[in-house]
């Protein structure tokens, strides 16, 4: 009569090639939805983009320009410039000296931001200059 049974050798086997591939696809799932969150960063740096050029064309400057004007405040329906549970990221707004480039600065949250903290040395920088006519992405963290 024949065993037709499993050994234990091979279901040792199969669930270490189960627990490997488990291990894999959690490890991917953390990076895609880290990227997800980064995609919510640049697409909100992009918005203060917008009002920073709309302010340039306004003024001819962008002296002046305040966090208000890029929509970067303390009430729930601005961009944070702090860490708060509605958003991943911290913003902050900077003009250069001369007044003719902004630039936009996004900072993952280490604590007092949206659950899961990251770490603040990722970071989404957006730079538009109205010399040269260029935007210039500087990223840290892999986003």
């Amino acid at each position: 009569m024949k065993n037709k049974a499993f050994t234990l050798l091979e279901l040792v086997v199969v669930i270490l090639i189960i627990g490997v591939l488990a291990t894999l696809g959690f490890t991917q799932y953390g990076r895609m939805v880290e990227k997800a969150r980064g995609a919510e960063a640049r697409a909100i740096l992009g918005d203060t983009r917008k009002l920073a050029v709309a302010y340039y064309l306004a003024n001819g400057t962008f002296f002046g320009l305040t966090e208000a004007n890029v929509n970067i405040g303390t009430s729930e329906d601005q961009i944070p410039y702090t860490c708060r549970s509605s958003h991943y990221f911290r913003y902050q707004k900077y003009v250069d000296g001369l007044g003719t480039a902004f630039g936009c600065l996004a900072t993952r949250c280490a604590s007092g931001g949206k659950s899961p903290q990251g770490s603040d040395a990722n970071s989404l920088y957006l730079r538009t200059s109205f010399v040269d006519g260029s935007d210039t992405w500087t990223i840290v963290g892999g986003y």
